[in-house]
């Protein structure tokens, strides 16, 4: 599988919203999102600042405890996964949260221990940059679906 990929610098939160903005436009039923980085780089940040963008206005907390939590966006649901108490994708599957797949978004933290249940999702890797807000953002795309994203992702300012 071909992967396609860029890396972007976020200089604040701000950044980070407008980053979250752009991408929610492009987000649709079915498509997932996998969210990596080290502790408090802004995975969550990140997501409150994408649901709110898709135009839900719930509080949007981190699932750590609670594995899921469901908002009700206007279009569709939005599934918010944290990943990281899983063992694997076998844990994950046995969640249940299957019918969110197809017609929601699903927002999963620490993606990376689960890559492997999805086909072509959108891998998203937020690390520390220079400065105590900075932000690089590495976005990976697993087949041609996301190459629109990427390309508009990178043309912004």
């Amino acid at each position: 599988m071909t992967r396609t990929t860029t890396t972007l610098t976020i200089d604040d939160e701000q950044g980070t919203i407008a980053l979250a903005t752009r991408l929610a436009a492009h987000l649709r039923a079915g498509d997932v999102v996998l969210l990596d980085g080290s502790l408090a780089a802004g995975k969550t940040f990140f997501t409150r600042a994408l649901v709110r963008a898709m135009g839900c206005d719930e509080d949007v907390t981190s699932p750590t405890y609670t594995i899921a939590n469901i908002y009700d966006g206007p279009a569709f649901p939005i599934l918010h996964v944290d990943a990281y108490r899983l063992k694997g994708t076998q844990e994950f599957y046995h969640l249940g949260l299957d019918d969110y797949f197809e017609t929601g978004v699903s927002l999963i933290e620490w993606g990376t221990r689960i890559e492997g249940f999805f086909d072509a999702p959108l891998s998203i890797h937020i690390g520390f940059g220079d400065t105590d807000t900075a932000r690089t953002v590495t976005v990976a795309a697993g087949n041609a679906r996301w190459d629109r994203v990427l390309t508009d992702l990178e043309a912004a300012p």
